[in-house]
């Protein structure tokens, strides 16, 4: 009975039922594990459990069509013509997340070819690099953790009294866009800023919509749009 139940999964390559199974097992050991560094290191806008979760499972779907495909020439060449018909629609919004699928896929890949070494180290090598983008900020130039949009009515060179607020609760300012609307008096400006104390942006909001001349005051905090 075991003969003809496993006959698919042991011709023309051998497969060990018990190594099978590590090999699914450590796939999705490997994929919680970069999904964890996943949530760990993300700092934009855009994180998605739903993301999250399917970092954990594609490793293990990858595994097992790496097993199907190494028992059966046939299997392989319908399994792609399958692939070719479905369409995955999800836009990634953010580059690295393109790596970080890319990862557990290739991990998948080799947990299903029965490379664990591979594996484990391709896991713990990913792993590491993310952690070491995500201390050391490394490729950013400018960093910023402030949206601030506002409309002045004044003069455009008469933004002192603008600027030495913005001084005052900033380690860093840059005004980024400088847009004057037709059809309207002023200019709209927008700014990216370094908060010497994060938490106390409202009274900075506070603070600039009293100040003569400023309007349509708005503040984000958005770490997504934080480099420039």
């Amino acid at each position: 009975m075991d003969h003809w139940f496993l006959q698919g999964d042991t011709t023309p390559i051998p497969t060990d039922v018990p190594m099978m199974i590590m090999g699914l097992l450590l796939a999705f050991v490997c994929g919680h594990a970069i999904a964890w560094v996943y949530m760990f290191t993300h700092t934009g806008l855009s994180y998605s459990r739903s993301f999250v979760n399917s970092l954990v499972v594609i490793p293990t779907i990858v595994s097992m069509v790496m097993l199907v495909l190494s028992n059966n020439l046939v299997t392989a060449f319908g399994l792609m013509a399958v692939f070719a018909i479905v369409r995955f629609r999800n836009v990634l919004r953010d580059t690295l997340d393109t790596s970080f699928i890319l990862s557990v896929i290739v991990v998948g890949m080799a947990c299903g070819t029965l490379k664990f070494a591979t594996a484990i180290a391709g896991c713990l090598m990913i792993c590491l690099i993310m952690f070491y983008i995500r201390m050391t900020s490394f490729g950013t130039r400018h960093r910023y953790d402030t949206i601030l949009n506002l409309h002045w009515e004044r003069p455009a060179p008469e933004v002192e009294p603008l600027n030495k607020t913005l001084e005052r609760h900033s380690r860093r300012s840059r005004c980024v866009s400088e847009r004057t609307v037709d059809g309207s008096t002023g200019v709209d400006f927008s700014y990216r800023l370094l908060l010497r104390d994060p938490s106390r942006l409202e009274d900075l909001l506070v603070e600039l919509r009293q100040l003569d001349g400023v309007s349509h005051v708005t503040g984000l905090k958005a770490e997504a749009e934080s480099e420039v």
